[in-house]
């Protein structure tokens, strides 16, 4: 069982954002480590769309599924607007994971920045 970190300002590991293009780069990027594209949204959220390779975790869940996870690997969290995400995002700091990213505007910002053809709902 993991202890619970609390965050604080001294943090070592704060939360950080990434934009959609932000994020697209970093995928583009041959010499970067790729993250875990974390998708916290309900199955149907995530049977209407997805960023391609992203791991789905709903939220409800995550708690019984930590040890599934690598905390030493970057992670990006995913929702819909990016509530959800910066939740979960700030839940898995507390957890002692080392490198954890929000998806600022979640698969909608994704879907109309990136993705055009990705469904919206």
């Amino acid at each position: 069982m993991r202890r619970i970190r609390h965050a604080s300002s001294s943090d070592p590991h704060p939360l950080k954002n990434v934009t959609p293009a932000q994020l697209i780069d970093w995928l583009a990027d041959p010499g970067r480590e790729k993250p875990v594209l974390l998708d916290v949204r309900e199955p149907w959220e995530f049977q209407t769309c997805r960023i391609p390779d992203s791991r789905h975790m709903p939220m409800r869940t995550l708690p019984g599924r930590l040890a599934e996870l690598d905390p030493s690997v970057p992670m990006v969290v995913i929702c819909h607007h990016g509530s959800r995400s910066f939740q979960v995002a700030n839940f898995l700091v507390r957890q002692g994971f080392a490198e954890v990213y929000n998806l600022a505007g979640g698969v909608d910002a994704w879907a109309r920045s990136v993705d055009p053809a990705m469904p919206v709902y």
